[in-house]
């Protein structure tokens, strides 16, 4: 294997049939597929936020992994002859619970978790999955800090910096005076620094603003930023808040203020809260269902339309983790964690964002983001237009030392 630097460590029916037996809720209790009496069942812990702060991201995750396994098992939920059984817990989006959990499913023999939503969570998930040595497959949560972490951590999703090397691509055109409007967690604190280092790097002058998670009133801060007069603002926001913190900002006019707002694209759910001033934000976007062309989106994008639904802004992420565990489980022949730490090291695949690489050194997710624009319909309603696509290799973070 080669030599790596830690930071602190040296048939669609088929595929339909599987996917009925996945359509349940998420408690937390094993769900296999029928007639795996034979074998012993592959132990999947699956800890992300049913409820909490970041519920409605956790509610695309779990759906996108239930597909992901489907379709990287052909719908038989099989790896090797076994099934795949998984364990959902709820975390709450609180540290606290989720590392109880984690530790409860590792007590009893799990050796693969996954399914951090958010960036607190999966900072305390991965020591825990190094102390144990269980692999560990970090969903949505974004910081930085989780690439490079140890040996036992990947992530399925797009990290903080990718966002922001995105974010980058708008300010051809703009003055050097920048803002980071963000949330104090560890997602913001983390947005502030790859926007510090990445356009700061650039001869840019990079301040920050810091809203606590508790805050239900944004208009002081709205007014803050206003009189910050910054000429790119950059909106770093996860959660239920967003749409208030939006009202506030066009209410005291900073819309008017700033030469350029981007922020990224958030669910669906979120494009009417925004109202008309969407038009005037460029976005940067981990990925709308229109964007990708390729065979895996397009599996996705079909499947889900049956049910009357359509893929989210995570769900690709849940999607990625079930090709993952499929990935780690086939190429380890079994459940040797040393041995699917090496199956994924490396790994090139196509998921429904498109191409996409672990690299080895450090385990970054390296996948292609998108530049869009939200589009009034007549209907009244918004709609994504893409803009530019990025190919992964221009929004690379620099490897973790």
């Amino acid at each position: 294997m080669q030599a790596r630097h830690w930071r602190g460590v040296a048939g669609l029916a088929a595929v339909t049939t599987a996917l009925a037996v996945f359509a349940g809720g998420a408690q937390a209790r094993p769900e296999l597929s029928s007639g795996t009496a034979a074998a012993a069942p592959y132990k999947v812990g699956i800890v992300y936020s049913r409820t909490g702060l970041l519920a409605a991201y956790g509610g695309e995750y779990i759906q996108g992994l239930r597909y992901g396994l489907a379709y990287a098992t052909k719908g038989t939920m099989k790896v090797n002859g076994r099934p795949i059984a998984l364990t959902v817990v709820d975390d709450g989006t609180d540290p606290t619970k989720a590392v109880a959990a984690g530790r409860d499913l590792i007590g009893k023999g799990y050796k693969i978790l996954a399914g951090s939503v958010s960036s607190g969570v999966a900072l305390q998930m991965a020591p825990l999955a190094e102390q144990n040595k269980v692999l560990f497959i970090s969903g949505p949560a974004a910081t930085d800090a989780i690439t490079g972490i140890n040996k036992y951590t990947f992530r399925s999703g797009r990290q903080t910096y990718q966002d922001v090397k995105t974010a980058a691509t708008f300010l051809k055109g703009v003055g050097k005076k920048v803002t980071v409007f963000a949330q104090d967690s560890a997602f913001g604190v983390g947005n502030y620094a790859a926007v510090n280092s990445i356009v700061g790097s650039q001869g840019h002058t990079v301040g920050r603003l810091l809203v606590p998670l508790s805050a239900q009133d944004f208009t002081p801060f709205a007014q803050q930023v206003k009189q910050a007069n910054p000429d790119l603002l950059f909106v770093a926001w996860a959660g239920t808040t967003a749409p208030a913190m939006w009202r506030a900002l066009e209410q005291q006019g900073a819309f008017g203020v700033s030469n350029k707002i981007t922020t990224g694209l958030a669910e669906r759910a979120t494009w009417s809260t925004f109202g008309d001033v969407a038009a005037k934000i460029d976005f940067l976007s981990h990925y709308v269902y229109t964007a990708p062309k390729n065979k895996v989106n397009d599996f996705l994008v079909k499947s889900m339309r049956k049910r009357g639904q359509a893929p989210d802004l995570f769900t690709p992420d849940g999607f990625v983790a079930g090709q993952m565990i499929v990935q780690a489980l086939s190429g380890a022949k079994g459940d040797d964690v040393d041995k699917m730490v090496s199956a994924l090291e490396g790994w090139s695949f196509v998921g429904p964002k498109g191409q996409q690489s672990i690299r080895a050194s450090d385990h970054a997710m390296i996948q292609p983001m998108f530049q869009v624009k939200l589009v009034k319909l007549a209907n009244g309603k918004w709609a994504p237009k893409v803009v530019a696509r990025i190919k992964g290799q221009f929004v690379a973070p620099p490897a973790a030392r």
